[in-house]
């Protein structure tokens, strides 16, 4: 499941309130929380900062998926 989609999930809020409160339309929330696009650093950073959760709780960890070469 997508980060954003199960924090808001999470805050019982909806991706409409998340796109007012970015000032972003729903559907590019939508895109978002669909994994069809991602938001830029900065978005993410205001993305973080309406939920309240550190910026890395939007983000899937790499490092796991990197192999020992």
């Amino acid at each position: 499941m997508n980060r954003i989609k199960k924090v808001l999930k999470e805050q019982g809020r909806t991706q409409t309130w998340l796109a007012e409160q970015i000032g972003k339309s729903y559907v590019i929330v939508t895109n978002y929380c669909n994994n069809n696009s991602q938001p830029s650093i900065q978005v993410l950073t205001e993305i973080s900062q309406v939920l309240d959760v550190d910026v890395r709780e939007l983000l899937v960890s790499t490092k796991d998926n990197l192999k020992n070469g």
